[in-house]
């Protein structure tokens, strides 16, 4: 696997950061997550990591990070500014001890600035990019795309992809380097296009009338007879003229018509079949015209099957999961669903163990609540 062989500490945090550490877990790094307490239920993108629970109140808490950071390539940790600095854990400090650490710092609004220590969430960091803005239909108020645009693209995706830099650039200087993540940013980063697309013509109209923003009648999605829809993207003349074709439009329906005559047009027709009849008619014919799929029918959908896009851990699984993308010839991913979990002992044992921590001193943590567990009383 591709990340083979790097050693990545992850502090426990919401989603941004387990995604950026589920991402290089799945390319083949060793992940450690530094949690603060032993039962974590949140995280549900914890497969395939190591876990181990430490008290950074104490001093041998904070002792043991530092000697972990001593043997790793990579910290990401998802606190305030000043939040490590305080536990005499921040990267002037690891980075002295180990010049060639990455210290990924990922958080909403950066390092640094009048916001560095506000609170938000994905809404409010795609919001202060300027993203949210975008998003939404004609005299509606601007829509949050979930949670996936500062959380999960512009901010574990891309911290992800500063460590993978920083990885690289190591390899010529020698060095580690700080990354520093803002989700803010990470967000504007992402819709670069359509920042810089603004002098094209398929821009210039306020939020929900311009082509791709659901103003246009041939990019958009409709409801069809069993109450499910199909997406429509024909922005390419030759698509629009197979759709119409294919909907028996052919003389009624022009690429130039009023937005509202066409868009009313397609949701009579588009309501007179099922999605199923829709799809199958459509699966014939190059016109970017396809079902959408609910989360839990994309896996079972025959592209994604011969393409491996999903994959579960046995066929009891209830939850199948996206497989790692994108796929390498040489080194592909493999999902971290598939790794077998270890007990808390095992974890402690195996993590401790590598910096060269008997047994009976990490009974002993345990003992005086610096490691924490589940069990109580002695191992």
């Amino acid at each position: 696997m591709a990340l083979k062989g790097v050693k990545v500490l992850e502090f426990v945090g919401l989603a941004p950061a387990p995604f950026c550490g589920m991402i290089l877990s799945d390319f083949g790094a060793t992940i450690t997550r530094i949690d603060k307490t032993p039962q974590n239920s949140l995280d549900t993108l914890k497969n395939g990591k190591r876990n181990i629970a430490l008290n950074l109140k104490h001093q041998e808490g904070r002792n043991i990070v530092r000697d972990l950071c001593k043997k790793s390539d990579v910290l990401i940790e998802p606190y305030r500014p000043g939040i490590m600095e305080k536990l005499g854990l921040g990267p002037d400090i690891l980075m002295k001890d180990n010049p060639r650490l990455i210290y990924a710092r990922l958080t909403g609004f950066g390092q640094s600035g009048p916001l560095a220590q506000r609170a938000g969430h994905d809404i409010n960091y795609v919001a202060m990019s300027g993203v949210l803005s975008f998003l939404g239909r004609k005299s509606e108020k601007p829509t949050a795309p979930i949670n996936l645009l500062a959380d999960f693209a512009g901010g574990g995706l891309l911290c992800a992809f500063g460590i993978l830099a920083a990885l690289l650039a190591r390899q010529n200087t020698g060095r580690g380097q700080i990354v520093d993540t803002s989700m803010v940013e990470g967000a504007a980063y992402v819709a670069s296009f359509l920042t810089r697309s603004q002098t094209l013509p398929i821009w210039g109209k306020d939020r929900g009338e311009n082509m791709l923003d659901t103003g246009a009648f041939f990019y958009d999605t409709y409801e069809t007879k069993d109450g499910k829809f199909m997406s429509v993207g024909c922005l390419e003349h030759q698509f629009f003229e197979t759709m119409v074709k294919t909907l028996g439009l052919e003389g009624k329906l022009t690429q130039f018509d009023d937005n509202e005559k066409g868009r009313k047009i397609l949701e009579e027709t588009f309501r007179g079949r099922t999605q199923k009849e829709w799809s199958e008619m459509f699966e014939k014919t190059d016109s970017c015209v396809f079902p959408v799929l609910h989360w839990t029918e994309a896996p079972d959908h025959a592209h994604n099957k011969v393409r491996g896009a999903f994959v579960n851990k046995n066929d009891t699984e209830e939850v199948i999961v996206p497989n790692p993308a994108p796929k390498l010839s040489d080194t592909p991913g493999l999902s971290s669903v598939l790794s077998d979990s270890k007990d808390e002992w095992q974890n402690i044992q195996e993590i401790l163990g590598e910096i060269d921590y008997d047994v009976e001193k990490m009974k002993l943590l345990v003992e005086n609540g610096v490691v924490l567990t589940t069990k109580k009383g002695k191992l």
